[in-house]
Order: C-alpha cells, then sequence, then structure tokens
C-alpha cells in the first residue's frame, strides 16, 4: 500500500522558471508522481545541464517524500562521492555547505540503521544534529523508531484478548482470528485522520491481498467515543457488509495501541503466531513487505490505486 507523498518542510526548495536549464530543475524538484516519471525529468535535466549534484539532492527528496529509506541508504556512496566535490553554488536546495553535511550524515544514519548498527546510527545521527539543528524535525523519526523496535522486542501479543466489534455483536477473540493463519496485522486507525480516509482505497487492495496468502487483517479502532464510533461505521459502509478483514474497538483497559506505542495513524503491526512483534510503523514502510517476505516468500507488494507499490 502506498500512501500519498508527503514533502517535508525542513528543506527549502524555491521555485524557478525561465531558462530552459531553470525550467528542468523546477520540474526535477516537484515531480513526485512515479518512478518513471521522475526518471523522465532527470534525463531531462541532464540534458539542459543541470548539475549532477543538484540531481543527487533532488533524488534524496523524493525519496525523502515517498518514505524510501531503502532508497536512501543505497545512495550512500554516491553521497559519500559528492562530499569531497560539494560545490554551495551548485546547490538547488541548500542555503549553507552544513546542510548539506548533514544530510551526508543522516543517510549515513539511515543505512547504518538498516544495518541495526545502534552505534554507528547513534553517532551519525547526532553529527547531523550538531551541523543542522534546524532539520531535527527529520532526523528525530528515526530515533523514535529505532526506540520503537528495541521496545517491541519484548512485547508479546496476548491472543486471549477479546476485542468488541465496530458492528455490534459478540466479542471477538483474537486467536480465534488468527487460528491456522502465518500471521497477522493490526491495522490502527481512525475516521478522524484525514491519511486514513484518503488511503482507505490501497488498504483494501492490500488486505485483499494479504488475506489471500494466510494474513489476518484485524483493524482496530483506538477510541470509542460515540461520535468516533459513528464517524468510523459511516466510512466503511461503503465497503459493503463484509469489508476485508475484521474491524474491532481496541479495549479500555490495558489497550493494545498502548502496549504497541501507536502514537499516530495509520499503523501496520505485523504479529507472528506467537504473538512477537515483526514490524511496527507506517503501512508505507518498505520494512512491512521485508518482514513479511520472512514469512512468506511468495508474498509481493499488490499494485495501489494509482498503479504503483
Amino acid at each position: 500500500m502506498r500512501l500519498p507523498a508527503v514533502c517535508l518542510s525542513l528543506f527549502a526548495v524555491v521555485a524557478v522558471a525561465g531558462t530552459p536549464r531553470e525550467d528542468a530543475l523546477d520540474n526535477l524538484l516537484s515531480e513526485r508522481d512515479s518512478d518513471q516519471a521522475f526518471a523522465a525529468v532527470i534525463e531531462t535535466a541532464r540534458k539542459s545541464g543541470v548539475t549532477e549534484q543538484a540531481i543527487l539532492e533532488a533524488r534524496f527528496l523524493y525519496h525523502i517524500d515517498h518514505r524510501e529509506d531503502d532508497a536512501l541508504a543505497a545512495m550512500l556512496p554516491e553521497f559519500l562521492k559528492q562530499r569531497e566535490v560539494f560545490k554551495i553554488q551548485d546547490s538547488a536546495i541548500f542555503g549553507v555547505k552544513e546542510d548539506w553535511l548533514a544530510v551526508v550524515e543522516y543517510v549515513q544514519a539511515i543505512a547504518s540503521l538498516k544495518k541495526r548498527d545502534k552505534d554507528a546510527f547513534k553517532s551519525h545521527i547526532t553529527e547531523a544534529f550538531w551541523l543542522s539543528p534546524r532539520q531535527a524535525s527529520a532526523f528525530a523519526p528515526h530515533i523514535d523508531r529505532m526506540r520503537l523496535e528495541e521496545a517491541m522486542q519484548v512485547v508479546r501479543i496476548d491472543f486471549e484478548t477479546r476485542l468488541i466489534a465496530l458492528g455490534g455483536g459478540d466479542a471477538v477473540v483474537l486467536k480465534n482470528l488468527m487460528a491456522d493463519r502465518k500471521a497477522m496485522i493490526l491495522h490502527f486507525w481512525s475516521p478522524a485522520s484525514k491519511e486514513c480516509e484518503a488511503s482507505l482505497p490501497d488498504f483494501l487492495i492490500t488486505a485483499k491481498a494479504l488475506g489471500e496468502k494466510g494474513v489476518a487483517m484485524v483493524s482496530l479502532l483506538p477510541e470509542d467515543s460515540p461520535e468516533i464510533l459513528t464517524s468510523a461505521r459511516e466510512m466503511i459502509r461503503p465497503l459493503g457488509a463484509n469489508p476485508p478483514g475484521t474491524w474491532l474497538i481496541d479495549q479500555k483497559e490495558s489497550p493494545l495501541a498502548r502496549e504497541l506505542r501507536v502514537q499516530t495513524l495509520p499503523v501496520f503491526v505485523l504479529v507472528s503466531n506467537e504473538g512477537g512483534v515483526l514490524f511496527n510503523g507506517h503501512p508505507a514502510d518498505d520494512g512491512l513487505w521485508d518482514a513479511l517476505k520472512k514469512i512468506d516468500p511468495k508474498i509481493i507488494r499488490p499494485e495501489a490505486g494509482d498503479g504503483t507499490k
């Protein structure tokens, strides 16, 4: 499931227009539709004389906006090479060299995070903070992620947990939903979240595909106020009498959302059939599909409603 790209506000991208080179650079910095479209504007930018440094910076922003940490980590050799020849006058987005150097440290931190090298991650992310404190809003989520992963290592979901169905009726026991399934995804959502509403079509595609691969899909509403319950039922009503997966309300006492440290929505938590947490994060995170492939190599990320993955 791929959610709409969200452009981070820490980098000041100034729109330019005029010469073919400036127009090509403007398109390079603003293109977000698809990998194919982005590759096309890169080719045009090169033909128009846009520097490789500016193209590298634009690629960085593109992958940031698409939350593609794997792609950022793969770019590390290019960043390290460019660090030695960086020219502030060729930069498309940075006002001072320290901001650029902070991004190089940031990419090194992400690469370390992928390798689960905690010491290297802390070293690089600390240096990134030191070089460019104003970019802290980009660095902080990765620190939160590492802490979350550490906390999840000791969490075990109790499959005896009984939860109320959103549509009413008898309480549902999680172990009955797991049964002979390979794993379970707990999908935390809310009708109060615009992103949850916008991503619902993609969620349905994902839920159907994973359900067919033996993954139990459980959508959990963290709140149970009358207004939220009414809005939630109205939101899923167009999905028909049997929407994909099971739609439940989190418990008031010892809620799963608190145990799993859910602070933003939507969130996917992948749970093994033994109750261990295999992934906890945003549904668009590549790490979800990496974890799913370890369960079943045949699981493939489905195309979203717009044709992307």
